[in-house]
């Protein structure tokens, strides 16, 4: 009986210690599975990040390539674009220099205009100024006549002496002449006929006015019929 027991005792032992493999090797089992498993979807994870990673890389690569294509467009439009202001600033410079030249121009011609516009009034008035001189000169000095034919008779005898005074004084005095006694030599002398002006004369001999007037002492623009001027000396 006793040997009985102790071989049951000793089946039991071995049977327990199978069931204690048994469970060990399902436990390592599914301990291996887990850890499978947990390696597993760390590594799927990991790779996810990491596609993630690559993507968001490549996102922002491709980002930064359209940004810099735009700025190098940008900077050839740009460049352009000071090309073409600058050629146009060199134009209106060119424009201006012109305008400025034209300005200039026609303030000279004004200028020029002006002063032969005061040229002619002065002529005008010297003239004006000389005719009355010699229609004074012309008058006679008597009473006023008592008849109208009486006034014509003398008017006419009047404008006669007076034709044939300037005759004569253009043929004795020629327009040119060294005949001044006083005049020194080299001296051009001019006689003033009837109708001429001191701008006249000094248009005559290309003499400005005020060398005229300086020469000849004269206190305005003022000359009398068969005067003297100095117009040229050496």
């Amino acid at each position: 009986m006793a040997g009985l027991g102790r071989s049951r005792l000793r089946r039991r032992r071995w049977t327990m210690k199978m069931e204690d493999r048994r469970v060990m090797n399902q436990t390592c089992k599914v301990v291996g599975s887990g850890m499978l498993v947990l390696c597993g979807a760390m590594l799927l994870s990991g790779c996810v990040v990491l596609e993630e990673k690559y993507n968001a890389e490549k996102a922002r690569s491709l980002n930064f390539q359209r940004l810099l294509a735009q700025e190098e467009k940008r900077t050839a439009e740009l460049d352009s674009e000071a090309k073409r202001t600058k050629k146009e600033l060199v134009e209106f410079e060119a424009r201006n220099r012109e305008l400025a030249a034209q300005v200039q121009a026609a303030r000279e011609q004004m200028g020029r205009l002006q002063e032969e516009s005061e040229a002619v009034k002065e002529s005008a008035m010297l003239e004006r100024k000389a005719m009355q001189d010699m229609r004074k000169m012309a008058a006679p000095a008597v009473a006023k006549p008592k008849k109208v034919d009486e006034l014509v008779s003398l008017s006419r005898e009047a404008d006669a002496l007076m034709q044939d005074a300037a005759k004569e004084m253009a043929n004795l005095a020629p327009p040119a002449e060294v005949a001044k006694p006083s005049a020194k030599a080299g001296t051009t002398i001019h006689v003033v006929k009837p109708g001429e002006t001191l701008f006249r004369v000094s248009r005559l001999y290309g003499v400005p006015i005020e060398k005229l007037k300086k020469w000849n002492k004269l206190p305005d623009d003022i000359i009398e019929l068969g005067q003297k001027l100095i117009v040229g000396m050496e």
